[in-house]
């Protein structure tokens, strides 16, 4: 008897809780600065491998377009149990990497700059939010400077945060194109 009212009210509850609210234009986005920021990560496109413990190369990274251009995708340590992905992209005025973590969670990091020296480019990312955090979760990325060296070479060094809010000392890649 009262399914004529409940089935509108239902209906009007649904549209409400899935209203979109407007998106955000970014002023400060431009394609200068995307060729700044993300134009020096989109060379790094190919198989980038690393010496292991015992000094044998292996296939460490893959970098490659995704998202129409707009986005650069890296998979870290490709196949191996402990396999990451890392997405670079814009927005507005920031590089941005989100990084989808073994442990199961994914931080994001922002870059606002591209440092210049006479060897390498410089990005520092530094922690924005991380979602999909748990209990069990007993760290998570926060910090990691990209630098691409002007030799070719490629180094990241990441560190992370406890549970306490402390940043770990850095663990380094080096990484150089495979052949």
């Amino acid at each position: 008897m009262h399914t004529t009212f409940i089935a509108p009210i239902l209906g009007l509850l649904v549209v409400a809780g899935c209203q979109m609210t407007s998106p955000t234009v970014h002023s400060d986005a431009s394609a200068e600065k995307d060729a700044a920021l993300l134009g020096p990560v989109s060379e790094l496109l190919g198989d980038w491998e690393m010496p292991d413990e015992g000094g044998a190369p292996f296939h460490a990274a893959t970098f490659a377009m995704t998202a129409g251009g707009s986005a650069v995708r890296e998979i870290m340590f490709p196949g191996a149990p402990q396999e990451m992905t890392n997405l670079y992209h814009m927005d507005g005025g920031e590089l941005v990497i989100t990084h989808y973590c073994a442990a199961g969670n994914q931080p994001r990091m922002v870059a606002s700059e591209a440092v210049e020296t006479d060897d390498a480019t410089v990005f520092h990312f530094q922690l924005d939010s991380v979602s999909n955090l748990r209990e069990s979760h007993d760290h998570y990325m926060g910090d990691m400077t990209l630098t691409i060296q002007k030799d070719g070479g490629l180094r990241q060094d990441w560190r992370s945060y406890d549970r306490e809010g402390n940043l770990t000392d850095p663990v380094t890649f080096l990484l150089s194109r495979m052949n």
